[in-house]
């Protein structure tokens, strides 16, 4: 007699996306992009149109709120504002459609977009946290964890024991003129997007590693090192 393992049948997931001003959605089903929506406006949008993206994504994809799994959201760090409303929309849809939800660090996600694009290369995540300050994380080519996710004053000196490495994020394009003359690349077109959530959230989905709805809260980081 076939014995059919229906656990898997069906992994929609739904990607959300706020840590920056970048508001962007993504649908993937077993770890397969579908399709995503991504703005980067010069103010924060997030309140205002993130379940217009949300509605308008599964639309495209003849998807509806239903027929979802799970939802995976980044956790931060980054902005306080867009982190806390993509996680209160993501618990509340999760609350009412009695799924799972799934967070990724922000870092993380922006990682698995750099691997894309430099498959074999040290990589430096970094997200603008003020003036000269950057939320970083620092991975080699072997994937192996060089710096965890901290925060960071920068100087000329900053992350001289990590080098050569591919600087990316939207705090990287301030480090371009202080870092002048070292092994760094800095790479401003490698984006966030709830498209980096992909490969992280599948696995914890299979793992059915999931946040409690009632306790889960974005990461900040408030205290600052100096590099």
């Amino acid at each position: 007699m076939l014995v059919l393992n229906l656990r898997f049948l069906s992994e929609l997931i739904l990607h959300i996306e706020t840590a920056t001003k970048i508001c962007s959605v993504a649908l993937s089903d077993s770890g397969t992009l579908l399709d995503s929506l991504d703005k980067e406006p010069s103010e924060y949008i997030h309140g205002e149109y993130l379940t217009i993206f949300i509605n308008e994504l599964l639309q495209d994809c003849n998807k509806s709120l239903k027929d979802l799994d799970a939802i995976s959201v980044s956790i931060g760090p980054g902005s306080y504002t867009g982190l806390r409303i993509g996680l209160a929309v993501a618990k509340g849809l999760c609350f009412g459609l009695k799924i799972p939800l799934i967070t990724v660090e922000t870092l993380d996600s922006l990682l698995a977009l750099g691997r894309i694009v430099q498959p074999d290369q040290n990589l430096c995540a970094v997200l603008d946290a003020r003036r000269m300050e950057v939320y970083s994380k620092i991975i080699s080519s072997e994937e192996t964890v060089m710096s965890d996710t901290e925060a960071t004053i920068i100087d000329e000196s900053t992350f001289t024991d990590f080098e050569p490495f591919v600087c990316f994020g939207d705090g990287a394009a301030k480090l371009s003129g202080i870092w002048a003359g070292r092994d760094v690349t800095i790479n401003n077109d490698i984006k966030l997007s709830a498209k980096g959530q992909l490969n992280i959230s599948i696995s914890k989905f299979r793992n059915s590693d999931f946040e409690d709805l009632a306790y889960t809260k974005p990461l900040y980081i408030k205290e600052f090192k100096v590099g």
